[in-house]
């Protein structure tokens, strides 16, 4: 192999543990978005939401988006970042990472609302605020599901990857058979 293709590799078992380590985020991501619900079992805001697990959403989706932004940080300082896949792959993880830093702000702001819910002066306020409440964690989970989506995408880069990896290495592993060997000619006795 080629010094310069060499280089380019991102190691097998290092594109290996990183892929674990995304599908496992992408689905933490995306059960997160699809567990993490406000609207009651009529599809309504309830009458008094808990501010504490509406702020719970809002801690977990903190510590989530710490997780992907330390994977992009670790894979950023990683002499791999700066090859053709790697940068593939850090793209999608800065995404990723902007991303998921946007879903704790908007879990936040829905719980702030349902604190002062019950203290709306009329049915137009309260409404206008379910309203807020239902956006802002509509967006929220929005955002986990888009993290998501770059992650898995981030995978697939990898996975592309490691296609490119066999596809080197598949020359190198079949042996070219020897030529048999002459087999003496009448003419040369």
């Amino acid at each position: 192999m080629k010094p310069d293709i060499q280089r380019e590799l991102i190691p097998r078992g290092e594109a290996l543990r990183l892929i674990r380590s995304l599908d496992n985020l992408k689905t933490t991501f995306l059960a997160a978005a699809e567990q993490w619900q406000l609207l009651d079992d009529t599809g309504d805001v309830p009458a008094e939401p808990s501010y504490t697990e509406l702020l719970q959403h809002a801690v977990d989706a903190q510590d989530l988006s710490r997780d992907v932004v330390r994977l992009a940080a670790n894979f950023a300082r990683s002499p791999h970042s700066t090859n053709r896949a790697g940068r593939a792959v850090f793209v999608h993880l800065a995404t990723a990472a902007t991303l998921s830093s946007h879903a704790a702000p908007h879990f936040a702001e829905t719980a702030e609302t349902a604190l002062s819910l019950p203290q709306a002066a009329g049915p137009i306020t309260r409404r206008h605020r379910g309203n807020s409440m239902v956006i802002d964690h509509a967006s929220a989970r929005a955002y986990l599901r888009r993290t998501s989506e770059s992650l898995g995408e981030a995978a697939k880069e990898l996975h592309a990857h490691l296609d490119f990896h066999c596809f080197l290495s598949a020359p190198a592993q079949r042996a070219i058979p020897a030529p048999p060997s002459p087999t003496p000619s009448a003419r040369h006795r």
